[in-house]
């Protein structure tokens, strides 16, 4: 500690840090935000991992499996796959940029980001229609529209996120910590992304094995 880090507080001999220069935001680990990101992917994976055992425990008391269902048909399924899986470099270029303090870039990739956000969604309108069966039909049809709407609701979540973030950057109010932000969202997507890739193994090929 030097002199200019250090005075005396009230002539009492006292010394205190002056910490104005210190940075007022940090990336990963170092972030509060990081944690809190962390937390909720390990509730929200619980979460579908539950919903992937009460599929795999109905299949146990059917008597056949899909129950008077044909098998989800796989382009749309396929399709939404391909475009997630699409989705991560533009993703991981949003994060570095966000690190980097590129405030224009970060904006850019996240605007890509969030196009492909909405085309998913678009696309899981007619997952929906090709699930071969209704929610209320019986208990695979329940817990099949129960899992692939688990998943559209951490989806939808992502995607207003990431809406607002990208009107943020480009227009403001913008301030430091934005990116941090930018760079948790990213996170989260990753989530998003990976923890689909079973959900769409037990929905659409654990039905044809």
């Amino acid at each position: 500690m030097n002199a200019e880090t250090r005075r005396e507080a009230h002539g009492t001999g006292e010394l205190v840090l002056d910490v104005r220069a210190l940075p007022t935001f940090a990336f990963s680990h170092r972030s509060l935000m990081w944690w809190s990101t962390a937390g909720l992917m390990l509730i929200e994976g619980t979460v579908f991992a539950i919903a992937v055992m009460m599929v795999f425990y109905l299949r146990t008391r059917a008597p056949e499996w899909p129950m008077a269902a044909e098998p989800p048909r796989l382009f749309w399924g396929t399709l939404n796959t391909v475009v997630l899986l699409a989705s991560l470099r533009p993703n991981q270029l949003a994060k570095n940029a966000a690190e980097r303090g590129d405030r224009r870039k970060a904006a850019i990739w996240l605007a890509v980001c969030l196009v492909a956000s909405v085309i998913f969604l678009v696309i899981r309108g007619f997952e929906f229609a090709s699930l071969n069966v209704s929610w209320y039909a019986n208990a695979y049809g329940s817990v099949i529209w129960l899992l692939l709407g688990l998943h559209t609701t951490h989806l939808i979540t992502d995607t207003v996120d990431t809406a607002v973030l990208t009107v943020l950057l480009f227009t403001g109010p913008f301030e430091g910590k934005r990116l941090v932000d930018v760079s948790e969202n990213a996170l989260y997507w990753y989530f998003v992304v990976l923890s689909w890739l079973p959900i769409y193994g037990v929905i659409y090929w654990a039905a044809r094995l």
